[in-house]
């Protein structure tokens, strides 16, 4: 398989990511695919620069930040593929999250750019994320997903998420599935499955 050959690593999104960062959004929108882990950017479509849209990524870390404009504190990267130096996807992790977003809220969204798709990636972004969500703290962490995406419930089943319930969410009418990870007992199960797959990036340590 062609992940076993691969290795990669986050890496907050920065000012000498811009023009990948922007293919990448552009190519989200050429394949009319949604955009998952990296929402924050899509803003850019809207007609804000790059420079703004990063600056509120960034600031959406800060609790006082997020709260203000009734949002989740939120960590955005980028999965590089260490070879290349290519962004083949994306990942953010959201806590604090505040009430108005109800049951259907999850702590981490996910994905691979289309390109880049059906090669098993969006598996070690998943791990890699689930990593993050540790050190900021979080032991539990919630997923959501339509459950027609039966590419997101194989990556989220490869790695033991437990389904918790599927049902129509009714701020879109939409019929989704909510899995649970218990984050450092999953952390620990597979990472001998992913440990050539990690790249310890020591610029971002």
């Amino acid at each position: 398989m062609v992940l076993k050959m691969k290795q990669f690593y986050l890496e907050i999104p920065s000012l000498k990511r811009k023009q990948q960062i922007i293919d990448y959004i552009n190519e989200l929108v050429l394949y009319n695919s949604d955009i998952n882990g990296i929402e924050v950017f899509a803003k850019i479509l809207d007609g804000y620069t790059f420079e703004q849209v990063l600056d509120y990524c960034l600031n959406l870390e800060n609790k006082e930040y997020a709260e203000n404009l009734g949002k989740a504190q939120m960590k955005t990267f980028l999965l590089i593929r260490k070879e290349d130096d290519k962004v083949v996807g994306s990942l953010n992790i959201r806590w604090n999250l505040p009430k108005k977003v109800g049951e259907f809220g999850g702590n981490i969204g996910y994905g691979i750019r289309p390109t880049e798709r059906r090669k098993g990636y969006n598996k070690i972004n998943l791990y890699l994320g689930l990593i993050e969500a540790q050190k900021i703290g979080l032991n539990k962490v919630k997923l959501v997903c339509d459950a027609s995406n039966l590419g997101s419930v194989r990556t989220m089943g490869s790695l033991g998420a437990t389904l918790e319930k599927t049902e129509i969410d009714p701020n879109d009418g939409v019929l989704t599935s909510i899995y649970c990870f218990n984050v450092n007992e999953t952390i620990d199960k597979y990472k001998e499955m992913f440990a050539n797959n990690i790249y310890i990036n020591k610029n971002l340590i």
